[in-house]
């Protein structure tokens, strides 16, 4: 059976106190995060780390980032490209109140 060309993905995930992987681009696919965002439901202020890994190599794109209680933060202003293996890697501070959400394009290599 033929791989589909682009598959949309949508990551749903709760920053844990731990840093987790919670994306991974899939073999044959480049993975193009199109939007990710940040919200923080609870009144106080929490902070975020969000990165790229490539092999044991992590870029973190924000680190430690603040957002305050009740608002929310972009946290990639452009395309980020991740290529077949990359990872994102999310935590934050507080382990149940910072929710993010990606939007994602797999296409095929």
């Amino acid at each position: 059976m033929a791989l589909p060309l682009n598959v949309f993905k949508t990551v749903n995930e709760i920053a844990s106190t731990s840093a987790t992987e919670i994306y991974t681009a899939p073999v044959g696919y480049t993975g193009v995060v199109l939007m990710a965002q940040a919200a923080n439901v609870d009144s106080a202020t929490y902070t975020i780390t969000f990165a790229h890994k490539r092999g044991a190599t992590v870029t973190e794109l924000a680190k430690s980032t603040p957002i305050p209680g009740n608002d929310s933060l972009s946290l990639v202003t452009g395309r980020l490209v991740l290529e077949s293996g990359d990872k994102i890697v999310l935590s934050s501070n507080d382990p149940s109140n910072i929710k993010v959400t990606i939007s994602i394009l797999e296409t095929l290599n």
